[in-house]
């Protein structure tokens, strides 16, 4: 009932806490109740697109109005703390679903509070296109526009995402705002291990940015990887792996050291991931990018029912390389295939985490405001 009477994004954020707790309870046990809500999920996100198909344009155009958005995190969020003359430690987990943060929360609760809020991707659900545009402020082609330079188009061969504190950067800048900030990219052990030791040098700085890729990485491997394909099974598993990572690994001290902080701690994410298992096909040119979840391109062939498809880039701030580039973008649990080679191609990518596309696991990630509990 709360699924077919969800009218607006505060409705279907109830709904997804809900399914996840039930998820979450469930998962300890043997009960057939898992199937059940497993296809309630996959109903709700049936309906959760339709919603977005029909608001997300609307949202774009009215950013005073709309829920908050990728590019409204700063804005809405952190200038907010800033401007009440606290420190802020903003930590971005890549590719980081509510599931996953609920099991870390429990890690973390001892020594924080949690002011805990859903906020919405922007589309693709990938890290290029929302990261970006979290650090920038901006929707994708904005950014593309005013800072062709720190943009890199789908079909460039160098890295997405090298440009994110010049992006932090421009975003101040354009809000007059002085204060300083640093930024680290934590992709291994070490990286964290150094940061955590020069934790000193981070309290004399007003805003701290930190990227944590680890599970992004994690849900890379699982694709790549058969053996860590096995360990991360299901969603049950990937929540198992998620967790132990984080009580061994250095960014668990890194928590402890700012739990003696009065700073306050953004934890959020720029996307999340669903697990697919529908194929759709789609036929494109050598130019059509890899991603599972979305394409773009001139001349794509596809089934239409299964997507949001969007003819004018323009209309959803995203780039258009060309005047015929088009995007369209996968719901619930479907998943992109070629052609040519499409049984291998099926049974390679089933059952693995992707995003991109649309879906409330890709689309409501948490924004959560954790307080120390041994300061203030």
């Amino acid at each position: 009932m709360q699924i077919n009477d969800a009218r607006n994004l505060d409705d279907w954020k109830e709904v997804y806490k809900k399914l996840v707790f039930w998820e979450l309870e469930l998962a300890e046990t043997d009960s057939p109740m898992k199937e059940m809500i497993q296809m309630q999920k996959a109903d709700a996100n049936q309906e959760f697109a339709k919603f977005i198909m029909k608001n997300y344009i609307d949202w774009l155009n009215d950013p005073d109005h709309r829920p908050i958005m990728s590019p409204d995190i700063f804005k809405k969020v952190i200038f907010p703390l800033l401007n009440v003359g606290e420190q802020v430690y903003l930590v971005v987990f890549d590719n980081f679903r509510y599931d996953q943060w609920r099991v870390i929360s429990q890690q973390l609760a001892d020594d924080f509070t949690f002011d805990e809020n859903l906020y919405v991707s922007i589309l693709p659900t990938a890290t290029q296109y929302a990261r970006n545009s979290i650090f920038a402020g901006l929707m994708p082609n904005q950014i593309a526009t005013m800072f062709p330079e720190l943009w890199v188009d789908e079909d460039e061969e160098e890295g997405k995402n090298l440009n994110e504190a010049p992006l932090i950067q421009t975003q101040l800048d354009r809000y007059r705002r002085s204060e300083s900030f640093t930024y680290s990219k934590l992709n291994h052990s070490a990286e964290t291990e150094k940061l955590v030791n020069q934790f000193r040098q981070l309290s004399t700085k007003q805003l701290n940015v930190i990227v944590v890729n680890f599970i992004d990485m994690l849900s890379h491997a699982r694709t790549e990887s058969t053996m860590v394909r096995e360990l991360a099974s299901d969603e049950i598993a990937y929540r198992s792996i998620t967790s132990s990572w984080f009580r061994h690994s250095p960014v668990n001290e890194l928590f402890h050291a700012l739990a003696n902080t009065n700073a306050k701690i953004v934890i959020t994410t720029d996307h999340g991931s669903i697990r697919v298992n529908n194929p759709t096909k789609i036929i494109g040119d050598k130019n059509t990018n890899t991603n599972l979840r979305y394409k773009l391109g001139k001349n794509l062939s596809y089934n239409a029912k299964d997507l949001f498809v969007l003819k004018n880039p323009k209309k959803a701030f995203l780039p258009a390389p060309n005047l015929s580039t088009s995007y369209v973008f996968a719901k619930g649990d479907t998943f992109f295939a070629y052609p040519n080679n499409y049984n291998y191609y099926v049974s390679y990518y089933k059952n693995t985490f992707q995003h991109g596309g649309i879906s409330m696991e890709e689309m409501l990630i948490p924004l959560v405001t954790l307080t120390s509990k041994r300061k203030r």
